[in-house]
């Protein structure tokens, strides 16, 4: 078996983790390919000596890769989606964040789940993913052109509403007088759409969901839509330019310029280990149960 491995340095809770799984992979004769920068910071904090090979971007993860282990929360494994790309190689997270609905194998548990790798005991859960196109062309959206949870615009350098003009299919929906608006996947709905009052999707949904940021016309509300649809916005503002995001990667682009969204045509394949279902992470994440009156 052979496994890439990335991941984020956490102080409190990352060392035990590493050293689980390192001892676990070497025990089993699996063969780790480190990302380059994340295996320097482990040589840094004298986490392992042991040498390893190492990849540096996606163009180095090809078919012969079983998955990628991302070890951080679930802003780590947003990062490992745009290594992994289009390759189809299934992801598995290992939570050392603190929310977490993707990185879903607790610390608690690494011995137990990381068996199951070895058996292949588990399934694989298909994730929506958006694409951005911007009207004129933007250099900065079109190098890492897909986003996993959502994409956003936001405004910029002032604290005045921004006027979010939106198409579906093209035909005229609403002028969004807001902070933003959010573009959510089902995965992105327990994300920065939750947090604004859009609703959450299973992750099978074949739906994505328009939730405003603060909006100034109090009658907005989030609204869930086919995954088939092509969403257009057209942003004005008293600035000259507004901020867009692909997850948490941001780009300026100037006011009055188009921005087309779109279901890609490839997914990005979680990992889900027999026990640790997306139901579960709700109940447990989201406290649900813990009233004494449930």
């Amino acid at each position: 078996m052979k496994v890439a491995i990335y991941g984020q340095y956490y102080q409190n809770s990352t060392e035990p983790i590493i050293r689980d799984i390192f001892v676990f992979f070497n025990e089993n004769q699996v063969e780790m390919v480190i990302e380059a920068e994340f295996l320097k910071m482990l040589y840094e904090k004298e986490l392992i000596k042991k040498s390893y090979k190492t990849f540096n971007s996606y163009t180095e993860l090809d078919s012969s890769f079983d998955m990628m282990i991302s070890i951080g929360g679930d802003g780590t494994i947003l990062r490992a989606a745009t290594l992994v790309r289009d390759s189809g190689i299934p992801i598995l997270g290992i939570n050392a964040g603190r929310l977490g609905f993707l990185a879903m194998v607790q610390k608690e548990s690494i011995s137990t789940f990381m068996q199951f790798v070895i058996d292949r005991n588990y399934t694989l859960s298909p994730r929506t993913l958006l694409s951005l196109e911007s009207e004129p062309a933007n250099p900065d959206i079109e190098s890492i052109n897909f986003a996993m949870n959502e994409i956003s615009v936001s405004r910029k350098d002032t604290t005045s509403m921004i006027t979010i003009d939106t198409y579906l299919d093209g035909e005229f929906l609403n002028s969004y007088w807001a902070d933003g608006l959010i573009i959510a996947t089902p995965t992105g709905s327990t994300g920065y759409s939750m947090s604004c009052g859009g609703p959450i999707l299973t992750p099978n949904v074949e739906s994505l969901v328009i939730t405003p940021i603060a909006p100034h016309n109090l009658n907005a509300r989030p609204l869930v839509i086919p995954d088939k649809t092509e969403i257009r916005l057209k942003v004005s503002g008293r600035e000259e330019q507004y901020l867009v995001s692909l997850d948490s990667r941001i780009a300026s682009v100037k006011n009055e310029s188009s921005l087309i969204i779109r279901k890609t045509p490839f997914s990005i394949n979680m990992v889900e280990i027999p026990g640790e279902t997306f139901l579960k992470t709700l109940r447990n994440k989201l406290l649900w149960g813990e009233d004494k009156r449930n």
